[in-house]
């Protein structure tokens, strides 16, 4: 079916209108999102799945195989790609790599030579579950027979959603999300997702955009249920990326309360939770509620590729009481595990709980902010939009106003200029976002990156205003509120660029927004005259 789907594919993009009366079965698939059929051919030597596999990508794959081809050295290639688009911390290689590298990590026990136990060692999972236990602020401590350890999140997806979901079942996300996560569940397991479409719109004082509530998890449950789609789990980003959310307590109960009423399994992926750098922002791990609703279908992922920098060693780990998963998971293991020798270097890591809070944590939490700052601070004299939250390595922005269309095409195109101006970003599209002209920026990075990718960035936006003025110019004033986002302290709001003669129909907020953008133009006061801002 998804290969038949490829080759009577057309274009690339689709609007939510077209994406909503969409079947949800085919929706699932969504081809559009991760693969590129241009030139497809079937291949003698694969199968139906191989073939698929073959052409299975994600949505802006042609941007990482352009920054792998050209990627940016300050010395080498100082004109390459600077990459914003790959979830990395490159703020901490002098910390981790001196850490990695004293002498008690440097063990070659013959144990270690051997096969493990396929859940991991036990020296790791008990100080995993001791570790898990401090952090998560669990109020009894966890134990190591509930911990699976393989080699990164991506394979626990993987391994999750095969012993939890039949081929062609469903799990139940959240959009936008991490898109990785469809190429984890769907590749080997076939299991699609139906999507809880979230929007940037405010309802009332107490909501945010993009929030996910309990009645949006019932109608697309619901919807799937009516199409006769089974759907097994639910899964949590927590930090949510590329959102940045962090769920209070009272909205973690709500979800897994909603999740316990239908049966579903929750798989709950805490990745980030040592990387909310602000003592503002508290984070909550489900692994610390008092009471589980349903304890027997509550899975808890975490790994150290991003709170501890290191993305090169794939570890990640599994916390669940349900031991039918955890020896169904462990079984998969085999072909997921983690070489002894990284088993014994984490275990140390994590043991080293004066290093990690007196030295790594303190370091890291400034950086974070420190790069944060710089890059938020960027984009409010750019007068752009954005999402201002506290975890996690993205900033999740609005560009809506560079999109004179408003279409997932226009999009692509508005991406593809970024790469073309040597700086990699991830479109909305991406995550499946449900409005076009949202990107994610990742900022932690050195400074001298940043700087110098912010501004290849503001070129581009600069550039692409001028030509929006231009052709707003040609056209008569029209209201252009819609497709906004709203103004509210979680959202920094600068309205879109407005020709000076619609301005009287404008807040003070859009005025100081259009001062802010015009102002940065050198030939501005040519161009504008006092006559004529009258």
């Amino acid at each position: 079916q998804a290969l038949s789907e490829i080759e009577g594919m057309g274009g690339r993009g689709s609007n939510l209108q077209e994406m909503r009366v969409r079947p949800l079965a085919k929706r699932r698939i969504d081809v559009h999102s991760f693969c590129n059929p241009s030139g497809f051919q079937r291949s003698p030597y694969l199968s139906a799945r191989g073939n698929f596999a073959n052409v299975f990508q994600g949505s802006t794959e042609e941007g990482y195989n352009a920054y792998h081809a050209d990627k940016y050295d300050e010395d080498k290639n100082p004109n390459g790609i600077i990459n914003f688009g790959t979830s990395e911390n490159k703020l901490c290689f002098d910390l981790m790599s001196k850490r990695l590298t004293q002498a008690d990590m440097n063990v070659m026990d013959p144990s270690l030579l051997q096969y493990p136990d396929w859940k991991g060692h036990l020296f790791l999972r008990e100080e995993v579950a001791r570790f898990l236990t401090y952090y998560c602020k669990a109020p009894a401590p966890l134990k190591a027979e509930n911990v699976i350890v393989l080699n990164g999140c991506g394979s626990l997806f993987s391994a999750l959603a095969t012993v939890l979901c039949d081929p062609g079942e469903a799990i139940l996300i959240a959009t936008p999300f991490y898109g990785g996560i469809t190429q984890s569940i769907f590749l080997y397991g076939n299991v699609k997702l139906v999507y809880v479409y979230l929007d940037s719109k405010i309802t009332g004082t107490s909501t945010r955009p993009f929030q996910l509530t309990v009645e949006k998890l019932e109608k697309a449950l619901q919807d799937a249920r009516a199409e006769g789609v089974t759907v097994r789990a639910l899964i949590l980003l927590n930090p949510q990326n590329p959102l940045g959310d962090i769920y209070s307590l009272s909205e973690l109960r709500d979800y897994l309360e909603f999740a316990k009423r239908h049966e579903l399994h929750v798989i709950v992926d805490e990745i980030y939770m040592l990387s909310v750098f602000d003592e503002s922002a508290t984070f909550h791990s489900v692994l610390g509620m008092d009471r589980l609703p349903d304890p027997q279908r509550t899975h808890v992922m975490w790994g150290i590729t991003k709170d501890f920098a290191v993305s090169g060693i794939r570890f990640g780990t599994l916390y669940t009481e349900n031991q039918d998963v955890a020896n169904a998971v462990a079984s998969l293991c085999y072909f997921h595990g983690v070489c002894g020798p990284v088993q014994y270097k984490v275990a140390q890591l994590l043991r080293d709980r004066d290093w990690i809070n007196q030295v790594y944590l303190r370091a890291n939490h400034a950086r974070l902010k420190a790069a944060h700052t710089y890059v938020t601070d960027e984009l409010k004299t750019l007068g752009v939009p954005f999402l201002n939250r506290n975890a996690g390595f993205f900033v999740w922005i609005d560009f809506r106003k560079y999109l004179k269309t408003g279409t997932f095409e226009e999009e692509l195109l508005l991406w593809k200029r970024f790469l073309d101006n040597k700086v990699l970003l991830s479109c909305g599209k991406a995550f499946e976002c449900s409005e076009p002209g949202w990107f994610r920026i990742i900022f932690a990075d050195k400074a001298h990156r940043l700087q110098l990718g912010m501004q290849r960035i503001r070129k581009v936006l600069e550039e692409r205003e001028q030509e929006i003025l231009a052709e707003e110019k040609e056209q008569p004033c029209q209201s252009d509120q819609d497709g906004k986002a709203d103004s509210t302290d979680e959202v920094i709001f600068v309205s879109r660029h407005q020709d000076p003669i619609c301005a009287s129909s404008s807040s003070l907020g859009d005025l100081i927004g259009l001062l802010q953008q015009q102002m940065r133009s050198s030939d501005w006061l040519q161009k504008n005259t006092a006559e004529q801002f009258a």
